[in-house]
């Protein structure tokens, strides 16, 4: 494993070690990391090409967090967010719309009649913040899904053209997923083991005038369901400590900006005696008009009457629920985590509660390699029947998934190219389990709900 040094000469040297521009290499970099101390560091979270991206209270919670501890240990810390100093335009509950440039099609996606987009920071504006910062001595660079990994290559050569010396790291979901692809980064290594500091907060005044913070009270989940990378990203389910919570909430809800906080949890209602509901009775003595958001969706058989009720007086305002699906093939790969009945009791206790149907919206699935479309189109039925607002979540195939395993069977492209795990393009295009007229359909059929 490579040390790193306080020094830019240093980085060169790391560099030379590693064979000049052969393929970064990909493992864990925890003991050079938390060894750090003196050094100038840079963070990074790259644009994003796509189809479409939106701002779902979005911040890199871990590059933040691992931005915080290094400060901590007595190094100088900063921050370029590509996404977040690209926005163009304020939306509500302290989102913002992001500056998006129309760009060619990569090859992949030829034939796919989608405009197809960059989000985000333009390549100047991003060269001349580069040059605003002081020279480091490690560029810590971020990544999310498999598929963004263009603006991530991209954010890598720039930043090492204008500092050649640095030593530049990659981490991130990607790195984690598909550490083997990102070794063609350029990054000088690629950390694809879990963050080696322990979770207090993030270093979320690196930002200008953040309006929303980010509160994580867990890792992981207990749940194993199919197509989901939880269980990859943390095998172990670990809830933290309530004051620790407190403490992470204390330092972001203080930076008087902040009106918004969205929480990142997979399973957040889990346990909720000992967490949430005392998380829920603090911030309401103590930061009484804080909006709060639940954008990962909240497992509907925790929801019961107390916790709706709570969930209201509290300020929760962005209610999403995970239900996936209600027929046997979905409720199987989702664990069963949430029957018909159970979702029933759980739109009754919000809208008496006092929330609107419009304020519930219900994550269902499509897509699934196996999955009929026709049971799609009844689980929305029966969320609008219900009370419920549907919200299609469309598959994207993850590797390490159980399910990634299916999607190769029917597109054995996807493990060589992210772009194909697209879930835009990926079920309707790639796969074919559903025909884009099809997906049209099954909006339309959500659209006129209103």
């Amino acid at each position: 494993m490579p040390e790193i040094r306080t020094s830019q000469k240093s980085g060169q040297r790391l560099k030379n070690q590693r064979g000049g521009n052969s393929p970064s290499l990909f493992g864990d970099i925890s003991r050079a990391l938390t060894s750090l101390k003196g050094a100038t560091v840079l963070g990074i979270n790259p644009p994003v090409y796509d189809f479409t991206w939106f701002d779902l209270w979005s911040k890199p919670a871990g590059l933040l967090c691992l931005l915080q501890n290094l400060r901590r240990s007595g190094n100088d810390v900063h921050l370029i967010d590509c996404l977040y100093e690209g926005r163009t335009k304020p939306l509500v509950f302290g989102r913002w719309k992001t500056e998006q440039t129309l760009i060619d099609k990569p090859a992949p996606y030829h034939g796919i009649p989608r405009r197809y987009y960059r989000f985000g920071l333009g390549d100047a504006l991003f060269r001349k913040r580069l040059a605003s910062c002081p020279k480091p001595d490690v560029i810590l660079v971020t990544s999310a899904m498999t598929y963004w990994y263009r603006g991530v290559y991209e954010v890598i050569e720039t930043a090492k053209e204008v500092f050649p010396d640095a030593f530049v790291i990659l981490g991130g979901a990607y790195a984690r997923l598909c550490p083997e692809h990102a070794a063609r980064s350029g990054a000088d290594f690629v950390h694809a083991e879990p963050s080696p500091f322990s979770y207090k907060t993030i270093a979320l005044d690196l930002y200008e005038s953040p309006s929303y913070g980010v509160l994580i009270t867990s890792w992981g989940c207990p749940m194993a369901c199919g197509y989901c990378a939880s269980s990859r990203l943390w095998p172990v389910f670990a809830q933290r400590e309530p004051e620790d919570v407190f403490k992470d909430l204390a330092n972001q809800a203080s930076i008087r900006t902040v009106t918004d906080m969205a929480f990142y949890d997979d399973a957040l209602l889990l346990n909720k005696e000992r967490l949430f509901l005392p998380l829920c009775r603090h911030i309401r003595e103590y930061y009484p008009g804080l909006r709060l958001h639940t954008p990962n969706g909240m497992h509907v058989a925790q929801l019961d009457g107390e916790c709706c009720e709570t969930l209201f007086r509290t300020g929760f305002r962005t209610i999403r629920l995970s239900l996936e699906g209600t027929d046997e093939f979905t409720a199987r790969v989702s664990s069963g985590k949430t029957v018909t009945r159970e979702y029933e009791r759980a739109i009754e206790s919000l809208l008496r509660a006092g929330y609107r149907p419009e304020n519930i919206e219900t994550y269902i699935l499509v897509g699934l390699p196996g999955q009929s479309t026709e049971d799609v189109r009844k689980s929305i039925e029966t969320v609008i029947n219900l009370g419920g607002r549907p919200k299609l979540t469309e598959f994207s195939p993850i590797p390490g998934t159980p399910l990634f395993d299916a999607a190769l069977r029917l597109a054995p492209d996807v493990a060589k190219e992210p772009l194909l795990q697209n879930k835009t393009i990926y079920a309707p295009y790639v796969a074919k389990t559903v025909s884009p007229d099809e997906m049209q359909d099954l909006k339309d059929m959500i659209g006129k709900t209103g």
